[in-house]
Parts: C-alpha cells; structure tokens; sequence
C-alpha cells in the first residue's frame, strides 16, 4: 500500500484521536452566543405559540438569533418587532400550505415580493422548495435576479440540479442550502462547496445522519472540520411539535457540535450564521 493510499486513514484517526482530546475538555465554544439559522413560525403555530412564548422559548434554549421565516410573511416581521436583536426575517413566499408546491407557477408572486422587500428590510428570500423538473421556472427565474439585486441570500430546499441552475443564473450568489440538500451524503456535498464557493449548508433535520447515537461520524467531521466557514445549525420548527421538542432537539444538536473542534464549533453555533444573515 503506498502513503497515497494511507492518507485517508491516517487523517481518519487523527480526526479520532482529536476528537477524543476534545470530549475531555470543556466545551467552552457552546458556552456563549447561538444562532438558530432555520426556524419556521407559521400560522398553524400561532394560537398555541404566541410572538411572546416564541421569544421565551430562545431565550430559555440560549439562542442569541434566530432566521426566522413564516407562512404568511408578515408573521415573522412581527416577531422581529417583538425582539429586532434577536430575530432574523426571512422573506417567505408563501401564504398558504399549498403554495409549498405550487409557488413556481404563480406568476402574480415576483411583484408581491418586490413590493414586500420594498417596504421591509429583510435578511434572505426563503425557504423555496423546488425540484429538478420545475427549475426552469420562470418565477423562479425572476427570484433570483430580484436576490442578485438586492444583494440577499436565498434558503433552498432543492436537489443538486436546482443548485446548478440557480448558479448559472447568478454565479457567486450567497445560498443557503437547507438540510444538506436532499441527498445529504458527504461526497456530494464535497463536490459542491468546491463548486460553488459562496454555497452554505444549512444541517437542520440532519442531526441523526450526522451524529447516529449522538457520535458525529468520521466522515461529517472531516467535512466540517475541513470547511467550517460554510456550515450553519437549526432545529427547522416546521410543525407546532417541532416546536414543542425545540429544547431537546438543541441539546441534541450542542451535543454533537461539541464534538468539533472549539474554534469550529463556534463558527457552526453562531459565527456563520451572523455572517451571512444580515439586515439589507
């Protein structure tokens, strides 16, 4: 066996041995500020979560911020109202569960956004879900170049094919690629952070896929550790029992990001997040 063929193994145990080291220190970088980089407020959660309940429910869990997106919009510029230090808004685009499937058919949709992003400031334009055969919308198209223009990251909820024809209408645009895509292996995602150096991954929901039984697996930790500036964390509470089970899906999520590096996890728990969420 050549030494070629043994670097991958040795920088595997030494991704090992490191993070041994660390699970014996403190986990100091977890101790300070937390940006919940993926959280859902929608109509379906009001009557149970009020904005006042929402906002006790980050501060009892230590996060510090919070990209906060809703169905309809305007529900999460009231809780940006309700704590503008703490909350993110994000411009959703729909107003109804159904627009989660139709929304790249409406074409009366690029005004009312144009029309919101000029009355509000806003962080991002998201979550948009599509998938490979619909992403030659033209309204999609047209969301895009209203994000280039404005200089504002988009959340996607997509397939590789929809990252690559997003990128071919807007090369070097900030995206935020929610959950990891939809096929979250390590080699994919490897291939597109190289591709696409403005591209960000979003690991809500991937908790359990990269840390099965708590444990963050050699392969994620190379990931992370060899690119910890593109990472961000969040809980995605798409439902009310999301979140009802916010405060154990953090402790979840601590977990295993104390697991890295304490440099790197500060990035994935705030840093990252704070960088590319910001007020236009």
């Amino acid at each position: 066996m050549t030494r070629l063929h043994l670097i991958p193994r040795l920088r595997l145990r030494a991704g090992f041995f490191l993070r041994l080291v660390i699970t014996l220190l403190p986990s100091g970088a977890l101790a300070g500020d937390w940006f919940d980089a993926h959280i859902h407020y929608n109509d379906d959660q009001v009557e149970t979560f009020s904005p006042k309940q929402i906002i006790e429910t980050l501060n009892n869990n230590q996060v510090s911020k919070a990209a906060v997106t809703s169905r309809p919009p305007e529900l999460a510029m009231n809780l940006y109202r309700q704590a503008p230090a703490r909350i993110i808004p994000v411009l959703g685009v729909y107003t109804r569960p159904e627009d989660k499937t139709r929304w790249h058919h409406d074409r009366h949709l690029p005004a009312r956004l144009k029309k919101q992003l000029s009355e509000h400031s806003w962080a991002a334009i998201g979550e948009l879900h599509l998938f490979a055969d619909d992403r030659y919308s033209p309204v999609f198209r047209q969301i895009i170049e209203m994000a280039r223009a404005r200089m504002i990251p988009l959340l996607i909820h997509a397939d590789p094919a929809v990252i690559d024809s997003l990128y071919s209408i807007s090369p070097g645009h900030s995206v935020i690629w929610a959950h990891a895509g939809k096929y979250p292996y390590t080699e994919l995602i490897t291939d597109y952070l190289e591709r696409y150096p403005a591209l960000h991954i979003d690991l809500s929901m991937r908790d359990d896929r990269i840390a099965p039984d708590g444990q963050i697996t050699d392969d994620w930790y190379e990931l992370i550790v060899t690119y910890p500036d593109r990472f961000m964390v969040g809980v995605d509470t798409y439902s009310t029992a999301r979140w009802r089970a916010f405060p154990d899906v953090t402790t979840k999520i601590r977990h295993w990001v104390s697991q890295l590096p304490p440099d790197v996890a500060e990035m994935l728990a705030f840093k990252n997040a704070d960088r590319i969420y910001k007020l236009r």
